[in-house]
């Protein structure tokens, strides 16, 4: 155990932070756009609107292809979801240097977890079929303490450090819902520029911001000192 460590328990975000689930997240809108005669959307164009969850995600899909339709909605929702549990962990892997990382942090003690805006069970099934779930204090998504309670919300935050046995936190996430809740829980916050970004990084306001997972324990040392 790393006693100098200033850190109990990393959180991280899991889409676009800890892993890279673009792929998955982009065959599932196209396969609602395609069962509609809409045209197909790019990764890049669905990453811009992954992290406020995926009834978001597939309203941006639609309306970027010709609008939503008005009695459509939630059976296009409930396709593409069921079609994104079957086929969660298809393209999707950890971002590089991610296992390295944990790995760090279990060397020295720190306790993680993952909070999320997806939904716990389809985390859950992610994150177990990359063989991560087990290593997890605790996974908890946007339906596990009510939709009111979800990212920007601080409860979540709050949860983890509960679940975790208590002590000092850190949240790392891609996105102002990440920053936002970090700053109402109270917790530095770390933005990674490798995730979906919806603008330049540096306008989120996170406390700071890493290119690379190899550089999170000096950039979290330095914010435990301050």
């Amino acid at each position: 155990m790393d006693l100098d460590f200033p850190f109990d328990i990393i959180g991280f975000d899991l889409d676009g932070t800890l892993v890279d689930t673009s792929g998955d997240l982009t065959a599932a809108v196209n396969h609602v756009l395609g069962s509609v005669g809409r045209p197909l959307l790019s990764a890049d164009t669905v990453k811009q609107h992954i992290g406020g969850g995926a009834k978001l995600m597939l309203q941006h899909g639609l309306e970027a292809t010709g609008g939503i339709p008005d009695n459509d909605f939630k059976p296009l929702y409930r396709q593409m979801l069921a079609y994104y549990e079957a086929n969660v962990s298809e393209h999707s892997r950890p971002f590089d240097g991610a296992l390295a990382l944990l790995d760090a942090l279990d060397n020295m003690g720190v306790r993680y977890a993952v909070v999320t805006n997806k939904f716990e069970s389809l985390a859950v099934k992610l994150l177990t079929d990359l063989n991560l779930a087990d290593r997890m204090g605790c996974i908890l998504g946007a339906d596990t303490l009510g939709k009111e309670n979800a990212k920007p919300s601080g409860a979540p935050i709050f949860e983890m450090i509960k679940r975790c046995g208590g002590g000092r936190a850190a949240y790392v996430g891609d996105s102002i819902y990440d920053v936002m809740a970090a700053k109402n829980a109270s917790v530095p916050s770390v933005a990674v520029s490798f995730g979906f970004l919806h603008g330049p990084v540096e306008d989120m306001g996170a406390d700071a911001v890493i290119d690379h997972f190899d550089e999170l324990l000096g950039c979290l040392r330095q914010l435990g000192s301050n």
